[in-house]
């Protein structure tokens, strides 16, 4: 935690460990959503047959529903309840996981992929503001915000290890069909274990400004995800990412003149709630490029199969849960200010680290970025859920869970895309190759590994020798670039955090 907060005087959930342990296994299955599917593609472009802008569709659909509808739902969750929106999420993920299982042509996939971004939405946008309910004492917050946001994260880590077991073993449907069982136990320990939890005196939802918001983080987020697979070619894409921009500009300034507005934009005038946002934006968009293209490196130059991804990236999913598990001791013996700017500054020198030494068998980097990424988003989940009232939990556990939804899909456009640029100009001549083949592995590492298998010979193996040394450059410079960033957070979050602020505006 940054600051300490006074001690609330509600009396404590019953059971309200076995509540939290009900709240991680939800975010843990909803993180493994997030990249339990990346292993299973190549499957399900065989089975399923589907174009290419349709497998994006199914790959893109659930991270874009997330990011979109995590503001509205969080509000409404404020309004009607957050244990029923978590419920109603628990149960429209498990309906549609059995539905993308079962799904036989590439439109009913990407339905039910959409219907779980919808069904995750729910979750995400509740857990926090349940948390801030559960457990209104600082210090006992911040130790469940670190279980918390560790199974969020190991979640997203485990994802390709648990999705390349089940490949191996089952059919592709299984990656979805593996969440039903764990969705009636949350159902039934939520349904025991959880309290109701609402604004006490609720607002006037705007309708205006949810539909604002929504439209305003799909076209943005969609817009970065199609910058890094294009590159940024072409009119449309830049018409799309200023008319997101326009509507979340549209939508704050709405805010700032309602009496009672969707989202309270006064809360990032605290330095902790906007530091705090823009320190997991970095920090979580750095830790999922990372998984991202390492991924990427592991399968396709160092020839793992689906499971040995998994299991190579292992260290940094445990390393990660530790830093959230230990943050709240280092916060309360060293100081939030401290901690999390060293948290920072060590996922910047991990992201070095391997700008520097490459990614093969570089596990310090690899455990560095695990501890410092771990730590970060801890603090700041416990600093944004802190700084906001109690009745408005719901509208600051959005805006946190957005910031982790952007920082995902910006992480990944963004890092990809300066990899992707690198590539294709670093990319050199293969002697005896033609063209064609020349050209088509330029285009992407996964094109180039596939045109080396079929040339064979020397041919085959000059262009995969450039391909490693292209991606080998691009990877240096995504994470270079990576860890600058995170180092100036870290000088931004040391400056920033010198002094406490002024008590915020609290809404009519």
């Amino acid at each position: 935690m940054l600051t300490e907060t006074p001690q609330e005087t509600r009396q404590k959930t019953p059971h309200r460990w076995a509540a939290l342990g009900v709240l991680c296994a939800a975010l843990l299955m909803v993180g493994m959503d997030l990249t339990v599917l990346n292993v299973a593609v190549p499957t399900i472009s065989r089975e399923l047959l589907p174009s290419g802008s349709e497998l994006l569709w199914v790959v893109d659909s659930y991270a874009l529903t997330v990011a979109a509808g995590l503001i509205a739902c969080g509000t409404l969750g404020d309004r009607f309840g957050r244990k029923r929106m978590l419920m109603t999420g628990f149960v429209l993920f498990g309906l549609a996981s059995a539905g993308a299982a079962l799904s036989a042509a590439p439109g009913q996939l990407i339905a039910a992929r959409a219907a779980l971004g919808v069904g995750g939405t729910m979750i995400m946008a509740s857990t926090p503001a349940l948390i801030r309910d559960i457990f209104p004492d600082a210090r006992e917050r911040s130790v469940a915000i670190g279980l918390w946001t560790a199974a969020n994260s190991v979640g997203v880590s485990v994802g390709p290890l648990l999705g390349g077991l089940l490949i191996e073993h089952f059919w592709w449907g299984s990656v979805f069909l593996v969440n039903v069982p764990v969705v009636a136990l949350a159902v039934a320990g939520g349904a025991l274990l959880l309290p109701e939890s609402r604004h006490t005196r609720p607002h006037r939802w705007d309708a205006i400004s949810a539909g604002m918001s929504v439209v305003g983080l799909g076209t943005l987020v969609y817009a970065f995800q199609q910058l890094g697979e294009h590159d940024g070619s072409g009119p449309a894409l830049w018409a799309t990412a200023l008319l997101g921009a326009a509507l979340l500009t549209g939508f704050v300034v709405r805010q700032r003149h309602l009496r009672q507005p969707l989202l309270d934009v006064t809360q990032f005038a605290d330095r902790r709630f906007s530091l705090s946002a823009l320190c997991i934006l970095g920090c979580y968009g750095a830790y999922t490029a990372l998984l991202f293209l390492l991924a990427q490196r592991f399968q396709l130059l160092d020839g793992y199969s689906p499971l040995g991804v998994g299991l190579a990236l292992a260290p940094l999913a445990l390393a990660n849960a530790g830093g959230a598990a230990v943050a709240p001791r280092c916060a309360a013996r060293w100081g939030g200010r401290r901690s999390l700017s060293g948290g920072l500054l060590l996922c910047a020198l991990a992201l070095a680290g391997f700008a520097l030494f490459g990614a093969t068998d570089n596990y310090l980097s690899l455990v560095a970025a695990g501890l410092g990424s771990g730590a970060v988003m801890t603090l700041c989940s416990d600093a944004i859920l802190g700084a906001a009232t109690p009745e408005r939990a719901g509208e600051a556990g959005a805006v946190q869970e957005t910031a982790f939804s952007l920082g995902a899909g910006l992480g990944v456009a963004v890092l990809g895309t300066v990899l992707s640029l690198a590539y294709r100009s670093d990319f050199a001549p293969a002697p005896g190759a033609s063209t064609q083949q020349w050209a088509t592995a330029r285009g992407s590492l996964g094109a180039a590994t596939e045109v080396a298998v079929r040339a064979g010979g020397r041919v085959g193996d000059a262009l995969r020798s450039a391909a490693e040394h292209a991606f080998d450059t691009g990877f240096a410079l995504a994470t270079a670039s990576a860890a600058a960033v995170l180092a100036l957070l870290s000088v931004l979050t040391w400056r920033g955090l010198r002094t406490p602020d002024c008590p915020r505006r609290r809404p009519n």
